[in-house]
């Protein structure tokens, strides 16, 4: 018989989201899928955000219009995971947007918008390593470059490499810890 009511509805998946948001650029996209990632996550969350982002940035630096393979559309989360994760985005989304404004245009000319790309590329890879809160910066970092790419503002770019910067050294810094306490425990 036909499936009960409200089943189909109590998934979300990427390729829903980009029908919502058909017609939107790469960065609303990338915003869509870092955002959530700034604030503390449940586990899986970042995994399933970060396939995204790679993609994303990968064509931002190749200058190539959005496009997610099928394998990454047809990820999905809970309606109710994907309601609460709206909830936490929107408030953050409207502050920000009320300081956005067209500057610094340097900062957003076609080689700039290539350097964005290749380091929210970076930064993607970051988010998909299972790093404890090692994903909050980076996700900060492409959150920041997506929206001053959709609002033309270099000094949210300049921003946005200043947070990369940062975040890199973190992770780095926390994996050398990892690393120099796996030397200590075992020693070769």
């Amino acid at each position: 018989g036909p499936a009960p009511a409200g089943t189909a509805a109590e998934r979300v998946s990427i390729g829903n989201l980009l029908t919502l948001l058909a017609g939107r650029s790469g960065a609303a996209l990338m915003l869509v899928f870092a955002l959530p990632n700034v604030v503390p996550m449940p586990p899986g969350v970042s995994g399933l955000l970060g396939w995204p982002l790679v993609y994303l940035s990968w064509q931002l630096m190749l200058r190539r219009p959005p496009w997610l393979p099928r394998i990454i559309l047809e990820r999905s989360t809970s309606a109710a995971g994907f309601r609460a994760l709206i909830a936490r985005v929107v408030p953050l989304l409207e502050r920000a947007e009320r300081l956005l404004r067209p500057r610094l245009p340097l900062m957003t000319t076609p080689l700039a918008m290539r350097a964005a790309g290749a380091v929210c590329l970076g930064l993607s890879v970051i988010l998909l390593l299972p790093i404890p809160l090692g994903n909050m910066l980076p996700a900060l970092a492409i959150s920041l470059f997506a929206l001053g790419l959709l609002e033309r503002d270099g000094m949210c770019l300049l921003l946005g490499f200043a947070v990369a910067g940062l975040s890199v050294a973190l992770v780095w810094g926390v994996l050398w810890t990892l690393l120099k306490a796996v030397a200590l425990l075992w020693p070769l």
